[in-house]
Order: C-alpha cells, then structure tokens, then sequence
C-alpha cells in the first residue's frame, strides 16, 4: 500500500521531465476568440434582461396609474336614507 503513492509521484516526475507536447499554432487565437464570443453574448443577454425588466415596471406603472389599485371600490350597498 505504501509502495502505490510512490509510484504515482515517480509516474508524474518523469512525466514533467520528459519532452513537453506541442501546442498547436491556432490554439491562443481561437481561444481568444471564443472568449470575446462569450463575453459578447453575456453582455448581449444582460442587455436584453434589462431592457425586459424597464418595460415590465413602465408597464407596471401605467397599469397602476389607469386601475389605481390602492383606491377604495365603490360601494354596493346604498347608506340607509333617514328623514324622509
């Protein structure tokens, strides 16, 4: 059992020692790429989620202002008429 752990570290020294694989030329490019591609989008969606929320509370408003929810509704029942 002791024996494994070392194994494993001599594994990855020789590993790190060894010759590095190549990277291939358009890799930083594409990455780049895709990275500005990303951002692109976020800001985009960020955008449009915050031109949804200014039409959703102007729509609130005016709703609020034409219904005027925090009025008193009118009555039903008529006061009782007294000296006729």
């Amino acid at each position: 059992m002791s024996g494994l752990p070392e194994r494993k570290e001599v594994r990855v020294r020789r590993l790190l020692e060894g010759p590095y694989p190549v990277v291939p030329p358009g890799l930083a490019a594409g990455a780049a790429a895709r990275g500005s591609r990303i951002l692109r989008r976020r800001r985009t969606l960020r955008r449009i989620g915050w031109a949804v929320l200014l039409a959703a509370v102007a729509a609130f408003c005016v709703w609020a202002a034409l219904t005027r929810p925090w009025a008193v509704p009118p009555s039903g029942i008529s006061p009782p008429l007294e000296r006729w």
